[in-house]
């Protein structure tokens, strides 16, 4: 069976800038012309916008769905980010080089330096083959050295910006200025949520990193997909969510006052298309109201057994850690955990002190939680990822 194109001799087709809406020019789609894959994405409205789709349809028709070629493994993300960098050479890179060349003058390389320097300087940590694989790790994350057969460390990151701000920007949004969407909120655009009564998306904090808010923020995405900041200083559920239960209304009074705002909001809206903000917090609302009960059971970490509590310590990353586990538990998708407030990996005064201080807080929490999710069936599905800018 053949086709035959014939020539086309009708009215003039509509363009893709009449079609799309777009503002930009392109070119019109006739008849024997060539369109580009760029063309047919703008003409239905693809690229990464056609990602939203995945959780709606997956709520409407598990069936409809087309198998990938391969399975995807991971389901949710737990990403340990440790604000100020942490040195690679005293982690998790030894660098042995470094230790041949000390003192002298790296060739090839003009780097101005604030003062003068003497050289290069190899780290004075200590490191040791772990597992099958053989892969060095620091004498300060021996007890993470036993899952280093389960890690994939990546040592070819580098960067040409060496300051905290833009390299934290382009470590979580990709880009060097706080205007693109975060990890986490791409991760919940794509792919939705696992339970509609707590967030896609949970950024554990005790205050605020450099940057900001913006770091797990949704910038041009809808605002659901922006993290839930939770301070994380004081675990106490009702210090960690405010107001999270209302001592005044009874469930039934709660949902009739939610409604008639709701119905308010949706003739408002109707007025202002398009205001994700005010979609926003017309989901918020109903968010909030739904995370009444689940949430205070799901935070309240004093649940778990006193052996499970011992085994992840007591610091605050140590519990930061657990409650982690308990929300990818339970459905969140990506909760990002960060070490203290500001940044303190950025270890330019007394580093060997405090980068073994450091390193030794971390070091048994997050052993424990790999353990853990192992343990739970759900380190096979969990991305961990451990890392700074």
């Amino acid at each position: 069976m053949s086709t035959e194109l014939k020539q086309y001799d009708g009215p003039p087709r509509p363009s893709l800038l009449e079609v799309t809406g777009n503002r930009r020019p392109r070119r019109a789609v006739v008849p024997g012309n060539t369109i580009s894959r760029r063309d047919m994405l703008r003409l239905v409205g693809g690229g990464f916008g056609m990602l939203g789709l995945t959780g709606a349809l997956a709520q409407r028709s598990a069936a409809a769905t087309l198998a990938p070629h391969f399975a995807p493994r991971a389901k949710r993300v737990i990403f340990l980010f440790m604000s100020g960098g942490p040195s690679q050479v005293d982690t998790f890179d030894p660098k042995p080089m470094l230790a041949k060349l000390a003192g002298q003058k790296p060739k090839g390389a003009d780097i101005r330096t604030a003062s003068p320097t003497a050289g290069l300087l190899p780290s004075t940590v200590r490191f040791r083959r772990y597992g099958e694989s053989g892969i060095p790790v620091s004498e300060h994350l021996h007890q993470l050295g036993g899952h280093v057969d389960h890690m994939a460390i990546i040592r070819s990151m580098h960067t040409d910006f060496p300051n905290h701000a833009p390299a934290l920007c382009m470590m979580n949004l990709g880009v060097l200025t706080p205007t693109r969407p975060s990890l986490g909120s791409w991760t919940s655009y794509g792919l939705g949520t696992e339970n509609e009564n707590l967030p896609s998306y949970i950024a554990l904090c005790p205050g605020k990193p450099v940057v900001g808010p913006k770091l797990w923020g949704a910038a041009f995405l809808p605002g659901q997909h922006q993290a839930t900041h939770i301070n994380n200083s004081d675990l106490t559920p009702e210090k960690m969510i405010p107001h999270l239960k209302n001592e005044f209304l009874s469930r039934d009074d709660q949902r009739s006052q939610l409604d008639l705002i709701a119905r308010i909001n949706r003739q408002h809206a109707v007025e202002r298309l398009g205001d994700d903000a005010l979609e926003t917090r017309i989901r918020s609302m109903e968010l909030a109201f739904r995370m009444q009960y689940e949430a205070l059971d799901t935070f309240d970490i004093s649940q778990e057994s006193k052996a499970t509590v011992e085994a992840y310590g007591t610091s605050e990353f140590s519990k930061s850690c657990l409650l982690a586990r308990r929300l990818s538990e339970r459905g969140v998708r990506f909760v990002q955990v960060f070490y203290g407030n500001r940044q303190p990996w950025d270890t330019h005064s007394n580093h060997n002190a405090s980068n073994e201080k450091l390193c030794k807080d971390v070091d048994r929490p997050i052993a424990q939680l790999l353990t853990d999710l192992k343990q739970r069936g759900l380190l096979d599905e969990t991305l961990v990822v451990w890392g700074g800018e």
